[in-house]
């Protein structure tokens, strides 16, 4: 199975983060992976995306043109990408950020208020966290622990007394599951 992902958003929101994490989770899990970052000249605030594949088999191309699922930090990021989620596929929306509907019904559309979660959790900057959380939970081609795994293996040791507040993200994010979803697993595309 081979599940791609594009996570977009602005410099700062933790996207490029979000994706790196995914790679070392499924690298870690014995898979394999891809990772692609990209961002503008701006960095902090502005546009940032990246995609990620894991896959049980070798990757043909590490070139994302149709994901499984899109996380989308902000309204530019959803109005650049809600249209390249598969049909079936998942949306990921900071609702935080977004002030407009999802247009696509033949997606699954998860609307979570990040900025909001991670705050009541004492930190904005878990917003990815969340979403990542979020995006787990619904479409679980990697679980919540590989992706605490990575943290604590990956994570810069300065940055390991954030570990706990992390995973409450992770946790919280998890709790936003599609209405009445089937099992959202993709075959390779």
């Amino acid at each position: 199975m081979q599940t791609e992902i594009l996570i977009a958003g602005f410099g700062g929101q933790g996207v490029l983060l979000g994706g790196q994490l995914i790679a070392y989770a499924g690298m870690d899990s014995g898979k394999e992976v891809t990772w692609i970052p990209s961002y503008g000249p701006e960095m902090r605030g502005g546009t940032a995306n990246c995609t990620a594949i894991v896959s049980d088999e070798e990757i043909g191309s590490p070139l994302v043109h149709y994901p499984q699922a899109v996380i989308a930090m902000s309204l530019p990021s959803l109005d650049k990408y809600e249209h390249e989620v598969i049909p079936g596929g998942v949306l990921i929306v900071n609702s935080s950020m977004v002030n407009r509907p999802v247009m696509r019904r033949d997606i699954y559309p998860i609307l979570i208020p990040g900025n909001e979660i991670a705050e009541s959790l004492g930190d904005r900057r878990m917003t990815n966290m969340v979403l990542l959380g979020g995006l787990l939970a619904n479409l679980p081609f990697l679980t919540i622990e590989s992706i605490e795994k990575a943290l604590k293996e990956h994570l810069p040791v300065r940055h390991h007394r954030l570990l706990p507040l992390n995973f409450q993200a992770l946790h919280r994010g998890a709790e936003y599951k599609a209405e009445n979803a089937p099992s959202l697993n993709f075959n390779s595309q």
